[in-house]
C-alpha cells in the first residue's frame, strides 16, 4: 500500500480523495433512500459489498421500490454495468493476472479514468489501486451511514434524496451526449419509455428504451 501511494504525487493524491469522499456522501443518500423506501439495512450494505456498482445499485432499488420485479431490476444493473467490459480490456495490463479479480471488483469509472491518464504502467497501476481502494472504503461507509440515518429520517423524499438516482445516471450517461449518432439513440429510447410507462409494470420501461439503439443500426 505504501508502495502505491508513494508513486503517485500529491495532487492525484488530493484529487482522489476528492472523488472517494464524493462518492461517500453519494452513498449516504443511496443507503437513506434504500432504508427510507422500505428495505431492510442489511439490502444496501450487502449490495454495496458485492455488487459496488453505484448506478446499478441506484437502479436496482429504484425500479424495485417502484412496484417493478427484481428480475427486471438486476437485468436493468447488468445493462448499465456493460460498460465495465470495455473498460476491462483497457486496464487489463494495469491488473496484471494477479489483480484481475480483485481488481474487477473494485473497477470503477473514476479510477479506469485516472489510470489511463498517467504516462506510465507503474503510475496506471498506483492510480487504478488507489482510487480503487480509496472509493470502495468511503462508499460502504458513507451507504452504512446512510442506511442507519434512513431509518431515522423515514421520509427521504423531504431533504431531496431522491434526486440522487436519476442524477447519478445523467451524469453517467452526460459525456456520451455530445456525439450527435449517441444522443439521437438516447432520445429515441427516452421517448420509448415514457410511451410504455403508463401501460407496463415499473423496470421493463427502462428495458423497451435499449430498441433506441435501433437508431444506430439504421443509420450505419
Amino acid at each position: 500500500m505504501r508502495t502505491i501511494y508513494r508513486t503517485l504525487d500529491r495532487d492525484l493524491l488530493r484529487d482522489v480523495a476528492l472523488v472517494a469522499l464524493a462518492d461517500g456522501l453519494v452513498g449516504v443518500s443511496y443507503g437513506a433512500i434504500s432504508t427510507g423506501s422500505g428495505f431492510g439495512t442489511w439490502l444496501p450494505v450487502v449490495l454495496s459489498l458485492v455488487v459496488f456498482a453505484s448506478a446499478a445499485q441506484f437502479l436496482f432499488v429504484g425500479v424495485v421500490a417502484a412496484g417493478g420485479s427484481p428480475f427486471a431490476a438486476a437485468v436493468a444493473g447488468l445493462l448499465v454495468n456493460s460498460r465495465h467490459l470495455p473498460f476491462g480490456m483497457a486496464v487489463a495490463d494495469v491488473l496484471g493476472r494477479r489483480g484481475r479479480v480483485l481488481g474487477s471488483h473494485l473497477m470503477t469509472d473514476e479510477n479506469v479514468a485516472f489510470a489511463m491518464a498517467q504516462d506510465t504502467a507503474e503510475r496506471r497501476r498506483a492510480a487504478y489501486w488507489a482510487c480503487g481502494i480509496a472509493i470502495f472504503v468511503c462508499w460502504n461507509v458513507g451507504v452504512v451511514a446512510g442506511a442507519f440515518a434512513g431509518t431515522v429520517i423515514g421520509d427521504t423524499d423531504a431533504f431531496g434524496l431522491d434526486a440522487a438516482f436519476p442524477a447519478v445516471l445523467l451524469a453517467l450517461v452526460l459525456p456520451s451526449l455530445k456525439d450527435r449518432e449517441t444522443r439521437n439513440a438516447a432520445l429515441a429510447g427516452a421517448a420509448v419509455a415514457l410511451v410504455a410507462t403508463p401501460f407496463l409494470p415499473a423496470g421493463l420501461p427502462v428495458l423497451l428504451a435499449l430498441t433506441g439503439l435501433l437508431v444506430l443500426v439504421v443509420r450505419r
